[in-house]
Formats: C-alpha cells, structure tokens, sequence
C-alpha cells in the first residue's frame, strides 16, 4: 500500500486542487456499490490529511471535499435503488455480490433508518446499504436525514486522526519540517487505517454470529 500511497502523496501535495480532488473522488468513489469494495478510499483520505499540519493542505477544505464525495456517492446509490427497487439488487454487478447484497439488506432490517447511520462505518456494507435503502423503498427525507449526519460524523472521523497523529509525531521528534518525517507519516497513518477497519469488522462480525461475508465476486 506504501508503493502506491508514497508517489500519490508526493504527487498531490505540489498541487493543492489535485490533492482536493482526491479527496472528492475516494471519497465519492468509497461509496459506489462494488467500487467502493475494493477503492481504498479512507487509507487515501487519512493519508492526504496527514498533509494539513504541513501546510500543502487546509482543513476547511478536505473536509469538504471530502463530505461532498461522500454526500453525492451516497445520493447517487440511493437513487439508482429508489428508481429501480429491488430489481437492482438482483442486476449485474449486485449479483456477483450476493452474500454482500444479503447482509446489507439484513443490516438495514435489523438497524432501519439507523441503518444508514451506522453502514457509514462499516466496511464492506458502507457501498451497499445506500442502494439498499433505496431499493427497499426509505423515503428520501429520511435518507438524507441520517445520511447527511453520518457523513458530518465520518468525514472529521477520517480526517482529523491523520492530523492529530502528524502534530504528535513533529511533536514528539522536535522537527518542524514534514520532508524529514514522510516515510514514518505515511506508515503510521496506514497501519493505524488497517487497525481501525480491522476492529470495527471484528466487532461487528462478533455481534453478528460471523455472518459478515467477505465482497468476493461468485465463482
């Protein structure tokens, strides 16, 4: 992950709009049903953020670009379910997804609108359970009522452990310039991704009895 993360960063931190952009993208990328399985969007966002201490980066403004990726991904999903109901947990890619598609809708009857909430925050179901929504008929008022909430939630969620963690580190090594703690910046931030997904899968497969499936394509 470093190998791809290391040219990204080096890349977008010379061009502010580009790292922005970014931003938008994994963000909204994150949320699409399928993509947002295998797209690593929250490494790509923690890992950006770890820029704002620096300077290269604003907070303000990862924040919302951020929020607006995930804002739109999530609305676009939810759209394509409500337009076509429940046809479309049955249509190409969905179906190659089935154990997935199974859990999000088990997710959303156990949860109801909280549902959308709390799917925010747990990868892999994050990209299915807005189409889900959707396909099951939630009204759109009561979508974006929690959708919009989880998200104002999620995007400091991301972003803010980055730069708490780059503070720390210039902190704790007396340096004050990133070039000279890069490599260490972007390992920490990446493990510290791996752990928290990691956790937050484990509980929710510990209360589920395992059921969680992994988003693996059939055959």
């Amino acid at each position: 992950m470093t190998s791809f993360l290391d040219p990204l960063i080096a890349f977008v931190s010379a061009h502010a709009w580009l790292a922005y952009l970014t931003l938008f993208l994994a963000a909204l990328l994150e949320a699409v049903p399928v993509v947002g399985s295998v797209i690593p969007g929250s490494t790509i966002i923690l890992a950006l953020s770890a820029l704002i201490p620096g300077g290269e980066l604003k907070l303000p403004w990862v924040l919302v670009a951020a929020a607006l990726g995930a804002v739109l991904g999530d609305g676009s999903a939810y759209w394509i379910g409500h337009r076509r109901q429940r046809e479309i947990l049955s249509t190409w890619p969905l179906t190659n997804y089935p154990r997935v598609v199974e859990e999000s809708e088990s997710f959303f009857h156990r949860f109801g609108t909280w549902a959308v909430f709390f799917a925010r925050f747990v990868p892999p179901i994050r990209a299915f359970v807005p189409v889900t929504a959707g396909a099951l008929g939630m009204a759109p008022a009561r979508f974006y009522a929690v959708n919009i909430p989880a998200i104002l939630v999620w995007a400091p969620a991301h972003v803010l452990p980055g730069v708490l963690a780059v503070t720390a580190l210039h902190e704790y090594a007396g340096l004050h310039h990133h070039g000279h703690v890069g490599k260490h910046i972007w390992i920490l931030t990446v493990v510290g991704v791996a752990v928290v997904m990691g956790i937050a899968v484990w509980i929710y497969r510990r209360r589920n009895g395992g059921a969680v499936a992994e988003a693996k394509p059939r055959g």
